[in-house]
């Protein structure tokens, strides 16, 4: 079986996106089929970005239609969670919020250029 894990992004702009990826969090392309669709890779992660013209973007039978952003997300575990904000922050990219902090450790919302948020999470020290 394969240990690649697909996530599907709804996108409003699959070059843009692709560009963010890339340029942001490391990803390479895959596939880019702009303006319908893109994939994108990193490790283990395979990242479907299907923009309003792809199949995924078609309205459902009770005329819903597919868009981006939402509250599911994936989760990247950082060792220094400031220095990615601020690396981050320095190349344009946007946040949901502030960085929040917990018994667990630390997190922050990154946003894509769709909207679709991408958690930067550093665990806390342990005793």
């Amino acid at each position: 079986m394969d240990d690649t894990v697909h996530v599907r992004y709804m996108v409003s702009d699959v070059a843009k996106s692709v560009e963010f990826y890339t340029s942001h969090l490391g990803f390479e392309v895959e596939t880019n089929f702009a303006p319908a669709f893109g994939s994108v890779r990193r490790g283990n992660l395979r990242l479907l970005l299907a923009g309003p013209q792809s199949s995924a973007g078609r309205p459902m039978s009770d005329g819903e239609v597919p868009g981006p952003g939402g509250w599911n997300r994936i989760h990247f575990v950082v060792t220094d969670l400031e220095a990615e904000v601020s690396r981050l922050k320095s190349e344009g990219c946007t946040f949901r919020n502030e960085m929040v902090t917990g018994p667990g450790g630390s997190q922050v919302l990154l946003l894509d250029p769709s909207g679709n948020i991408i958690e930067l999470f550093q665990a806390a020290a342990q005793a």
